[in-house]
């Protein structure tokens, strides 16, 4: 894929794809409703932008070209198979409830995340309708499940590419990850760099050291996982580290 314009991280990457594509000579900036690491060049409520840009309002949408690209962690605290534990009653807290006879708590809870779930979906097929609607390229990211079947898997686009093992490029987690390819083609190069320790695996069951429903330490890429990933499947571009090779 060529850039000749500018890439656009969306939402909390901590500038991590960002700080990566400018050190490969490509423009880019972040943008998010908070600045917990100091990276976010654009301090702004997207989900704000995405409504206005819906509706055919101004917003942030209205500076980003055909010859730019749109990369969206979009978040994925009610999309991920911790929370759908939650909805199946298998989850820790879904339990503690249920034993301490907490039933109707129980019942409020879910219905507090259901109308969050549908506010986020609402949100991120909106993203789509933009892109589709403006002629913009984007790349969506987020987590795919192991053991269970995410929610995105029956209620979304089919993945353009899931990495299954994200130690396998430099990450820290063995995490398996969606990318939705909008408007764009992924190329198909690998880089096969082993972390040097042991990754950590995520899925249903098992959880980072400070465990709770995807948080922060579990969302961040690290910066080797984030050129690996941008050369191989977004620029194409063979690099002179690691083992390569092609699907």
């Amino acid at each position: 894929m060529e850039i000749k314009g500018k890439v656009h991280c969306f939402f909390e990457q901590s500038g991590t794809f960002k700080n990566e594509f400018i050190k490969l000579g490509i423009p880019a900036e972040d943008y998010d409703i908070q600045n917990n690491f100091g990276q976010t060049d654009h301090v702004i409520d997207l989900f704000e932008n995405i409504q206005n840009a819906y509706e055919g309002g101004a917003s942030v949408f209205d500076n980003i070209t055909k010859d730019d690209l749109i990369v969206a962690f979009f978040p994925c605290i009610y999309f991920c198979d911790n929370n759908t534990m939650y909805f199946e009653g298998t989850s820790k807290t879904f339990k503690k409830l249920y034993r301490e006879n907490k039933k109707d708590e129980v019942i409020k809870e879910l219905v507090d995340r259901s109308e969050k779930r549908q506010f986020f979906y609402k949100k991120l097929l909106q993203l789509v309708y933009i892109t589709f609607h403006n002629n913009i390229r984007l790349i969506i990211e987020n987590p795919y499940g192991v053991n269970r079947i995410a929610y995105l898997a029956r209620n979304f686009f089919k993945p353009t590419i899931i990495d299954k093992d994200r130690s396998m490029r430099g990450d820290k987690f063995k995490k398996p990850t969606g990318y939705w390819f909008f408007n764009c083609e992924n190329e198909t190069g690998f880089t096969c760099q082993i972390y040097p320790k042991a990754p950590i695996i995520i899925d249903s069951y098992t959880h980072s050291p400070k465990s709770g429903i995807c948080n922060m330490e579990r969302s961040v890429m690290t910066p080797d996982y984030a050129r690996n990933f941008i050369c191989d499947f977004i620029l194409g571009k063979k690099q002179d580290i690691g083992q390569l090779s092609l699907f």
